[in-house]
């Protein structure tokens, strides 16, 4: 795994961030042989959670990614919501998500979630295929049409084995 997603990830841990790795960084720990550019991950909207995530995200130098030149910093009110909040850190593209697919939140999502050990201490809870597949299903966009077939059959792999 490259260092910037586990700095990432361990500066989550760190300040004990209850969060979901998803999207393409979840499809390559679960065996996906993808590609991507950026951390999703999915976190829970407790307002405990959310102090110490906008904690988390001031270590990690986070900002919006959408207008860079205005530095605007994620605040506990942004996050509150179900919404999308793109960033860019100190280690690279991070999409801080309310929700996924149809409305998935972190609750509905963290049964699906078996925590993966990366080494190193370092234990991340990581939505298994099945849930990313029909995830991607509901999204429905091109991108996620696209590399539908190599989750599948991942899928069909790690069954297999």
């Amino acid at each position: 795994m490259p260092l910037q997603y586990r700095s990432l990830l361990q500066t989550l841990n760190d300040h004990s961030i209850e969060y979901i790795v998803v999207g393409g960084v979840g499809a390559v720990l679960r065996g996906a042989p993808v590609n991507t550019l950026d951390l999703d991950i999915v976190y829970s909207v407790e307002p405990d959670n959310l102090v110490r995530l906008v904690s988390a995200l001031e270590n990690l130098d986070a900002i919006y990614r959408g207008q860079p030149e205005r530095r605007l910093a994620p605040k506990a009110s942004h996050l509150a919501a179900a919404g999308q909040n793109l960033l860019i850190t100190r280690f690279g593209p991070l999409d801080v998500l309310g929700s996924i697919g149809n409305g998935r939140t972190y609750r509905d999502l963290v049964a699906h979630s078996p925590v993966i050990d990366l080494g190193e201490g370092l234990l991340v809870p990581v939505l298994d295929l099945e849930t990313l597949i029909a995830v991607k299903e509901e999204v429905g966009s091109e991108k996620d049409r696209a590399v539908l077939p190599v989750l599948r059959r991942t899928l069909e792999e790690s069954r297999r084995r």
